[in-house]
């Protein structure tokens, strides 16, 4: 039999590397999507065909654009013939306090985390239904939980929230719809003072942050071992969201 197909969105660096690693050891051939980490994306291409030759493709989009991310998963689909998993993980972070948000940070912020992931979605579901196949989408503890000086982001997430029960119901019997929410699994990129990385760490029940692996395996769990499962998000985040 051929192998399954999955693309993975924002998936050259970070968290999105390690759930294709994940789905790579299930025996997945992966689409790497990335915009500007290419150079990432390729290192985990070479890595990963050192173990199994042909079996990552890297397409490049700005998912900020409809037009592209149609032609991501049109891409996508015809590199192996098939698409059996979509995981929606890029997205962008950043504050947006009340008093200095503008219009262009919502319009990033939107477009990105909630507006690609619906049209990706839906150019999708037509070859996902084929392969009685799955989504999954990379939410955030502050959907519901929502952190001061983010409110653009919290609303993004908020609506990726929503987003996943609703394509659970519209995709149905057909494709599984679920969601990942993480917590706080790697520091910004931008620099954090030790007393702002202790508040945050004092914040969380575990006291620890969590790692990119623990995501990859609660993905995992919904593409590979929850065939009974639809509508779901799992917060994976040491109890923060308690």
């Amino acid at each position: 039999m051929a192998a399954k197909v999955a693309l993975v969105t924002g998936g050259g660096a970070r968290i999105g590397a390690a759930i294709a690693t994940a789905l790579h050891a299930q025996g997945f051939n992966l689409v790497l999507h990335y915009l500007s980490s290419q150079e990432e994306a390729l290192a985990l291409k070479t890595r990963l065909e050192i173990e199994r030759p042909d079996s990552v493709r890297l397409l490049a989009a700005d998912l900020r654009r409809i037009s592209e991310a149609v032609r991501l998963i049109e891409g996508a689909a015809s590199l192996w013939g098939r698409l059996d998993v979509l995981v929606n993980n890029a997205a962008r972070f950043y504050p947006t306090p009340l008093e200095a948000a503008t219009e262009e940070h919502w319009e990033e912020l939107i477009a990105l985390n909630l507006k690609a992931p619906f049209f990706l979605s839906q150019a999708a579901f037509p070859y996902l239904k084929r392969r009685r196949g799955a989504i999954v989408n990379l939410i955030d503890v502050y959907a519901w939980r929502v952190r001061p000086g983010y409110p653009i982001y919290s609303v993004s997430k908020a609506g990726m929230l929503a987003l996943t029960r609703s394509l659970a119901k519209e995709m149905a019997p057909w494709v599984r719809v679920n969601g990942v929410a993480p917590g706080a699994i790697l520091w910004p990129a931008a620099p954090v003072s030790e007393a702002e990385k202790q508040a945050l760490l004092d914040s969380i029940p575990l006291r620890r942050l969590g790692q990119v692996e623990d995501i990859a395996k609660a993905v995992k769990y919904f593409v590979c071992d929850a065939p009974y499962v639809t509508g779901q998000v799992l917060a994976v985040d040491g109890g923060r969201s308690l």
